[in-house]
């Protein structure tokens, strides 16, 4: 089997304004990815929601010396706001099940994880 990680991009500040009532879509639309893959013979291995990027560090070397700043990485309207870690042996299954998350807005990501690879 082999480990895919299910790259989540969102935007964020849309997310924390969003009603209770649109949360919760979302978030059925996430239990039934998750029925779909076990369904299917996916298996889900991890994965989390991620808080918002202004809850996050930015750890840099140079040398011996260590930079720490608050803040995502990268400034943009999207971050990467969660993801799953998925093994199986059928990827092009696993594809067309991660389109769930999918919507007219956006995209994920479905990405190997370095060795992700192991025998059944």
């Amino acid at each position: 089997m082999t480990e895919y990680a299910i790259l989540l991009p969102g935007d964020e500040d849309a997310w924390e304004q969003s009603t209770p009532e649109r949360r919760e879509a979302v978030y059925a639309v996430h239990r039934a990815f998750a029925q779909r893959l076990e369904e299917r013979g996916h298996r889900v291995t991890g994965g989390a929601e991620l808080v918002h990027s202004r809850h996050s560090w930015v750890v840099r070397r140079t040398g011996d010396a260590v930079a720490v700043t608050e803040g995502p990485y990268a400034e943009s309207a999207e971050q990467l706001t969660g993801f799953y870690l998925v093994r199986t042996d059928d990827l092009d299954d696993l594809l067309q099940v991660a389109g769930l998350l999918a919507d007219g807005d956006g995209a994920v990501e479905v990405r190997p994880t370095a060795g992700g690879t192991s025998a059944p």
